[in-house]
C-alpha cells in the first residue's frame, strides 16, 4: 500500500478579512482533492459576501473587494454548511486534508459555522474524524532547526513547488497539498510507517511543543502575545459572564 505522500490527498484553505479567528470573516474558500500524485486536482470554490467590510489592507492581500463580493458571493450560511459538508465527506472517506496552518483556516470556519448556522465544526466529525495534515506543523518539526520564516511561499520556494496566483484560495490550496508530498518524500525515512491518523495525533503534540517554545521565547523578550497549543483547531472562548 502507498504511503499517504503518494496516495489520494485533499487541501482546503481560505481568504478572509484579517487574521483574527474569533472576529474576522471568510471571503472564499477552496477544496481541492487530488486522487494521485501529478493527477488533475477537482476544485470546488466558494466566494462568500460576509456582511462586514472588507479591510482595504486584507484586499490588497487577496484582491477580493467589497463591490466584487456584495455583487458575486453568496450569503455566508449556505457557503459554511457545503464547505462543512465537503470537508465531512473527506473524512467519511478517510482521505487527508492538508491545512497549511489549521488552527487559522479551520477555527474560522468553527466560528462562522457557530455565527451563521448556530452549529460547530466538530460536530460534523462525530462520526468520522477529519485527518489533517499541516505542513507548517510537519515542516517545523522535522526540519526544526533551518533558519527563516515558513510561510506557504517560503516553503514552496525551498522544496521547489510552483505557487502561481499566491493568496487565491485554490492556488493556496494546491500549492499546500504538493508541499505536503515533499515534505512526506523528504522525510520518508520518518514518516513513511505513519498512518494519516497517527500523523494527526503526532501533528497535535509537535505543535503543542513548538506553540510553548515559541512562548518561552515571547516571555524572554518581553512579547505579551499568546501562542495558542491547540491543534488543529482552537477551542471556542467561553461566553463572558
Amino acid at each position: 500500500m502507498a504511503c499517504w505522500y503518494e496516495g489520494p490527498l485533499a487541501a482546503f484553505d481560505t481568504e478572509t478579512t484579517g487574521v483574527d479567528v474569533e472576529n474576522d470573516r471568510i471571503v472564499s474558500a477552496a477544496l481541492v482533492v487530488q486522487d494521485a500524485p501529478g493527477s488533475r486536482p477537482r476544485v470546488t470554490r466558494w466566494l462568500v459576501n460576509p456582511g462586514v467590510p472588507v479591510p482595504a489592507g486584507a484586499t490588497r492581500v487577496h484582491g477580493l473587494t467589497d463591490e466584487h463580493l456584495q455583487r458575486n458571493g453568496r450569503w455566508p450560511a449556505p457557503v459554511m454548511y457545503e464547505v462543512a459538508q465537503a470537508l465531512a465527506e473527506q473524512a467519511r472517506v478517510g482521505r487527508p486534508v492538508v491545512v497549511m496552518n489549521a488552527p487559522f483556516d479551520l477555527t474560522l470556519l468553527d466560528r462562522e459555522l457557530r455565527r451563521h448556522r448556530a452549529s460547530s465544526l466538530s460536530g460534523w466529525f462525530e462520526r468520522s474524524p477529519l485527518l489533517v495534515l499541516d505542513p507548517w506543523v510537519l515542516d517545523k518539526h522535522l526540519d526544526r532547526y533551518r533558519k527563516g520564516r515558513r510561510t506557504l511561499s517560503d516553503l514552496c520556494a525551498y522544496y521547489e513547488v510552483p505557487l502561481e496566483g499566491a493568496h487565491e484560495a485554490a492556488a493556496d490550496a494546491v500549492a499546500a497539498l504538493e508541499v505536503a508530498r515533499a515534505v512526506g518524500r523528504r522525510f520518508a525515512s520518518r514518516l513513511e510507517r505513519l498512518s494519516p491518523g497517527e500523523l494527526h495525533t503526532l501533528q497535535a503534540l509537535w505543535h503543542a511543543a513548538q506553540a510553548r517554545g515559541l512562548q518561552s521565547w515571547f516571555a524572554r523578550t518581553g512579547t505579551e502575545e499568546v501562542v495558542d497549543p491547540a491543534w488543529p483547531l482552537r477551542p471556542d472562548l467561553p461566553a463572558a459572564a
